[in-house]
């Protein structure tokens, strides 16, 4: 049996217990028999497309989480796995603290911006955004008002809001970033 195959019967039966279903609940929501479904979940028998389609339907996800590498959840990111990244065009650096699981709608980052960072452009997206200052000191404008948010202030904000940031200091400043819907 290849490895691929392998993980999907390990994901069906992870999904089946995160979302507390028995085999028989899984029976009747996809009409397949609950002893094709055991056989499929100890990999003991292989899984049509068509069979893991209507899987897929049942839990909500698509079919592609069947496949993805990275759909076995990661809770826990390591210091070794925070990379930093850049936007086009930005001085702006990125780091994803967020862990790895479906339908996460959390976005934590650590943002750092360059010493006399200036404005870049204006934001307005669904979603909040919580900032709070590590080290330097940053100035926000929200719909209009300037924020002065020095370290170990934070703010918070709906992100509908015509927003902007700049870093005033020839410092860089690094914010702790949480903000909804997830973007990277």
């Amino acid at each position: 049996m290849g490895k691929d195959m392998e993980e999907i019967h390990k994901k069906i039966k992870d999904l089946r217990i995160q979302n507390g279903l028995t085999l028989k609940d899984l029976s009747e929501r996809t009409n397949l028999s609950v002893s094709f479904l055991s056989q499929i979940e100890r990999g003991a028998s292989s899984v049509a497309i068509t069979s893991l389609k209507k899987i897929a339907d049942s839990f909500g996800v698509s079919m592609s989480y069947f496949f993805e590498e990275q759909a076995q959840s990661n809770y826990h990111v390591k210091t070794e796995q925070q990379k930093a990244f850049r936007v086009e065009n930005s001085a702006t650096s990125f780091v994803r603290l967020g862990g790895d699981f479906p339908k996460r709608s959390l976005e934590p980052l650590i943002v750092t911006l360059a010493p006399n960072q200036r404005r870049e452009q204006t934001f307005s997206h669904p979603g909040e955004e919580f900032y709070y200052v590590l080290s330097g000191a940053v100035l926000f404008e929200v719909d209009g008002a300037e924020y002065f948010v020095r370290q170990g202030d934070s703010i918070h904000f709906p992100s509908h809001l015509p927003h902007e940031y700049e870093n005033p200091l020839s410092e860089e400043t690094t914010l702790l970033c949480v903000l909804t819907p997830v973007i990277f």
